[in-house]
């Protein structure tokens, strides 16, 4: 059992590709917690597509024991966070967990816009904030420069930053010594009734759920029969450990402490992250505070392309499901592309996770309808309804008036794109709520409705910055928005996988631009097609594919005018016919890049 004094709990904050990952890699080296065998780069990154992006989507715990400069062992406990606005919650909770930070700072990039909202969560948990000046070996690192910016745009005191580069190891000990020093031990009532926050959990085929615990007060240990405070559940601890980053077995968990407990849970969705454990002998008064729900916030359907695979797109979501239960899916049919599921995500990043892990965990090829917000339909009949699927939309005439989701967006980018960042924002409906500068750099907060979000804004923020603007948001609840259902119609067809909801001003160069790119996608007919977009029963877009000619009057050698015009009029009558009874044949490849460039108006 440790001294509670000895123990320090803290976390990394750090914008993406800022150095967190191989700082964790370097302390767990030089405390000893892997060999230089067993190491490897991102060790705290499980999944392949974490090493390659250079992102991290899960949080890793990581139990150190370093030996100070004066002589005594500190219990090290480093929470690895994700630092994509996506997974925000899950960083909260992972922050309440912890004392203090280490904010890492690219001494050559300087402060980011999910550095930012990352420091501030950690502020409003009063930790001791230790800023790391991480790359400071780099030819373009200017770490005066960067320190007077965190005590600019944050308002720490720099003056004792430590100096680091976590690829060649400088200043690691430094770092070590810094959280000893600086960062507070946990305060915890060994005797007072168990409180233990649910801070992750996950799969394991072996173990069950394995559930990631932070003890605030009390004794957690194998055979305590344990309840879900919020759940509502009782379970049996079956195994109590902490990660080294091997799983090592302990025989009990004391107040301050992180490790994980195993009971034999087989559904992820009952181990809400958040949650506050308590023993059913003995329990808490009130579960922890800061708990929610944590609701998807993006949603969009996936279909296999190769209807055969449906089965396996079931099997393959439920056991995606098993390690993330803040993913849902539900059933749907769409009469274009079949069986498929209506998916939930809490962002666009999750989404394109979710998705490139089923293309490549489970190789699946897949269409993905375009993403939409989640609609509150309030109804003459004063009811409330949640629309996730633009093509379930009720009559327009029972609708009283339609919310959208909203954001508030801060946007960080050097002065010479600021320009057409603004102007991307207001085609966006963006409301310009803050302009500022730090350094050389702009920072602008727009309001802006999520629904413009989610079909390519950060790509586009990307492109007109050249990668240098970054972006952050938060929800700030719904309004009111004249927003209207666009449908696609070919041939006097609605296609439902291609219908959205849009705004009524937007509308119009929607519809075309869709309508544009589907006649280049879809093949000829010997029949005219008419591709439209309509809003209820106003066409407000048309192109139309021209027919495939034949020349039936190529046997007619000389003889009469009028039997040319009779062969005319025969294979005119039999067009006719045929468009009305003929259906269009639209390929696979069409939907796929119809929704996927289904925003680039």
């Amino acid at each position: 059992m440790t001294d509670l004094s000895h123990i320090r709990n803290f976390s990394i904050i750090a914008h993406i590709d800022h150095g967190k990952s191989t700082l964790a890699d370097r302390l767990i080296q030089r405390t000893g917690g892997l060999t230089d065998r067993e190491m490897s780069a991102q060790v705290l990154d499980n999944m392949d597509i974490e090493k390659e992006r250079g992102i991290t989507i899960k949080a890793q715990t990581v139990r150190l024991d370093y030996v100070a400069k004066n002589g005594e062992t500190y219990e090290l406990n480093l929470m690895d966070t994700p630092g994509h606005v996506d997974f925000a919650y899950e960083v909260s909770r992972s922050l309440a967990a912890c004392e203090g930070a280490l904010l890492v700072v690219d001494a050559a990039q300087g402060v980011e816009a999910q550095t930012l909202a990352n420091v501030y969560q950690s502020i409003e948990h009063d930790h001791e904030i230790v800023p790391v000046l991480n790359k400071i070996d780099l030819p373009a690192a200017e770490p005066e420069k960067v320190r007077a910016e965190i005590e600019e745009v944050i308002g720490l005191d720099a003056s004792q930053a430590v100096l680091a580069s976590a690829k060649s190891g400088i200043g690691i000990d430094e770092v070590l010594e810094a959280i000893v020093a600086r960062i507070p031990a946990p305060k915890g009532d060994r005797d007072a009734p168990l409180e233990a926050m649910l801070v992750d959990s996950w799969y394991d085929p072996y173990l069950g759920v394995v559930i990631l615990v932070r003890v605030m007060n009390g004794v957690i240990k194998k055979g305590q029969n344990i309840k879900f405070m919020i759940g509502g559940t009782e379970h049996l601890i079956d195994r109590v450990g902490c990660m080294r980053p091997k799983i090592e077995a302990l025989p009990e968990l004391g107040p301050g402490e992180i490790g994980f407990i195993t009971a034999q849970i087989k559904d992820i969705s009952q181990t809400r992250v958040g949650d506050t454990i308590t023993t059913v002998k003995n329990p808490a008064a009130k579960p922890l505070p800061g708990f929610k729900e944590v609701q998807p916030v993006v949603f969009c359907g996936l279909f296999p392309v190769d209807a055969n695979d449906f089965e396996k797109l079931r099997d393959s979501i439920s056991k995606l499901r098993l390690n993330d239960a803040s993913f849902s899916f539900e059933m749907e049919t769409s009469a274009a592309l079949g069986f498929g599921f209506r998916c939930g995500f809490l962002g666009l990043l999750h989404l394109e996770i979710i998705q490139e892990r089923l293309t490549r965990e489970y190789d699946l090829d897949l269409i993905t309808t375009a993403p939409s917000v989640v609609y509150e339909m309030h109804m003459k009949d004063g009811t409330v309804r949640h629309l996730h699927n633009p093509a379930d939309m009720p009559d327009p005439n029972h609708i009283e008036m339609i919310e959208e989701p909203w954001i508030e967006a801060v946007i960080y980018c050097p002065d010479e794109y600021l320009g057409s960042i603004l102007k991307l924002c207001q085609d966006r409906r963006g409301i310009q709520k803050n302009l500022t500068y730090v350094g050389g750099r702009a920072q602008v907060t727009y309001e802006l409705p999520l629904n413009e979000v989610v079909f390519d804004f950060y790509d586009r923020l990307k492109s007109i910055s050249r990668g240098y603007a970054s972006f952050d948001y938060h929800q700030i609840g719904t309004r009111d928005g004249d927003l209207v259902k666009m449908s696609i119609l070919v041939n006097n067809e609605p296609v439902d996988a291609l219908s959205m909801i849009v705004h009524r001003s937007a509308a119009e160069a929607r519809g075309r631009h869709m309508c544009e790119r589907l006649k280049d996608l879809i093949p000829r007919h010997l029949f005219k097609i008419p591709i439209q977009a309509a809003i209820g029963g106003k066409v407000i877009a048309r192109e139309t594919i021209a027919a495939m000619r034949k020349d039936v009057t190529a046997k007619c050698y000389g003889g009469d005018i009028t039997r040319k015009k009779k062969l005319l009029e025969k294979q005119k009558e039999g067009k006719k016919r045929m468009r009305e009874y003929g259906s269009v044949q639209i390929p696979q490849e069409a939907f796929i890049a119809a929704l996927r460039m289904g925003d680039e108006s």
